[in-house]
């Protein structure tokens, strides 16, 4: 028997490969799914089934694809609906695996549709559970996500994700490994681990949501308390999976495809594009085609595309780092961002060369803004998440987070000089290309963020731990 973990670093996802006797399961695989073919052929394995545990919402899944590569079958658990040929398993159904299996056990409350799939040996002895977003390890899943589909309320599917969770998993033995869909840095939930596997019963002792003497109305408080608004490209996610979408590769002919400044800008002017720009946040700032976005592939790249763009169907024009266009459209594509129609060739030299317009960020470091500080009284905004501003923050600064930045615009001056900062410089680089795209250019970056405006000695608040906010 073979387990691997598949671990995407950039959207906090894993997907698994499963294999005994010379077949294999792929459990919640990423849109590429030429890995698992590719790991299949090189174990001389054939991959039987792929099992999904939901409908996700932050990423666009390969199930699709890998069936048509394959000819496995696609399964997914009680209560779900596609657009698309798949197994929709009853609960406790039994898959074969070669000598072991995967029993359904239908988890319903992240969505109702969430399935947690349970791995016994050749001897029926349980080893692990293929969790979703129903359990993490820290964590469950949030239960805001499905409410519009199934005319729920958060707090009836809170409900719902308490009960499957005492009745289905938490009756398994504490030797049981958890293998969770997501690790921290998702969306899906709001306390998630840095670990990405572990055994059930570290989570009966520390999970929050599995307290043993927890009430229900317990659990529905805390789970949905702080809850911030998912992002916009969620529910498109979801349709996606739910339906079906257009091969990857298809999707990276058009986006890899090379252009010149001029054919570049005829394009932008004629799609309505938005002019993406992935390279470092440096490179960004000093200079950068006017209007463009700044959204560094070397960041938390594909969930900000999700919250800044928003609409997949979005035309996109890449500007990258020189040999980094498929890896930009791919992983573009993973969260459904599927109109990229090709990238800038030669990069901003080259529209330079062409003679074309080239905006700037600017920009000073936190010890010359301290010295601004202390001589006038200037606005500063902070564009990190709230827990990180009320953790600690510039005592003048305004928390102006960046997820909701559009939320924000008017409270930004039109006539005078104004500063932003996030942790390190990258969300705020973020925030200035938007600001600027938006007209606003008034603004300066302090690089290097909080990092260091505390090492320049700028009052600050207090520290509260994140724990106790």
């Amino acid at each position: 028997m073979k387990i691997e973990q598949i671990y995407t670093g950039c959207l906090s996802q894993g997907a698994y490969y499963i294999e005994s006797n010379g077949e294999a399961a792929i459990i919640d695989p990423l849109r590429e799914v030429a890995p698992y073919i590719e790991k299949a052929k090189k174990n001389n394995a054939s991959i039987k089934y792929i099992f999904e545990t939901h409908f996700h919402a932050d990423f666009v899944s390969g199930h699709v694809t890998l069936a048509k590569e394959t000819g496995a079958t696609i399964v997914y658990g009680p209560q779900a609906t596609t657009g698309f040929d798949a197994l929709i398993a009853k609960d406790q159904q039994e898959f074969k695996i070669g000598a072991i299996s995967l029993t359904v056990l239908h988890t319903p409350g992240h969505t109702m549709e969430s399935t947690t799939y349970l791995l016994r040996d050749e001897n029926e002895k349980d080893i692990a559970i293929f969790s979703g977003d129903t359990l993490f390890l820290g964590d469950v899943g949030r239960p805001d996500l499905a409410q519009k589909a199934a005319d729920l309320t958060q707090e009836d599917l809170a409900g719902i994700l308490y009960e499957s969770l005492r009745k289905k998993i938490m009756p398994l033995a504490d030797d049981v490994l958890v293998y969770p869909a997501h690790g921290a840095g998702s969306a899906c939930g709001k306390n998630l681990s840095k670990e990405t596997v572990g055994p059930l019963g570290e989570q009966k002792k520390t999970n929050y949501a599995l307290r043993a003497d927890m009430t229900k109305e317990e659990f529905i408080k805390e789970v949905t308390d702080g809850l911030l608004p998912p992002p916009q490209y969620f529910p498109l996610n979801v349709k996606m999976n739910k339906e079906g979408y257009e091969d990857i590769q298809t999707v990276l002919e058009s986006g890899t495809k090379p252009l010149s400044a001029e054919a570049f800008e005829v394009a932008a002017n004629e799609t309505a594009a938005i002019v993406l720009d992935v390279r470092h946040q440096d490179d960004f700032a000093k200079g950068h085609i006017p209007q463009s976005i700044f959204i560094g592939i070397d960041g938390g790249f594909a969930p900000w595309v999700g919250a800044m763009v928003g609409n997949v169907a979005q035309p996109i024009l890449l500007v990258t780092p020189e040999g980094r266009e498929e890896e930009t459209v791919t992983r573009l594509a993973r969260v459904g961002f599927d109109n990229t129609l090709g990238f800038l060739k030669g990069g901003i030299e080259a529209w330079k060369n062409a003679d074309k317009q080239v905006d700037v960020v600017e920009g000073i470091d936190a010890d010359e803004l301290k010295n601004i500080i202390e001589k006038n009284k200037i606005e500063i905004f902070d564009v990190r998440k709230p827990g990180e501003y009320l953790s600690e923050h510039i005592t003048e600064a305004d928390n102006t987070p960046l997820d909701f930045i559009n939320d924000h615009m008017s409270e930004f001056p039109s006539n005078k000089p104004f500063y932003i900062h996030c942790a390190g410089g990258y969300r705020s680089m973020i925030a200035a290309s938007i600001l600027k795209s938006r007209g606003i250019h008034n603004l300066i970056d302090v690089k290097g963020g909080f990092g260091k405006i505390k090492e320049s000695g700028i009052e600050i608040s207090d520290y509260v731990c994140p724990s106790t906010l």
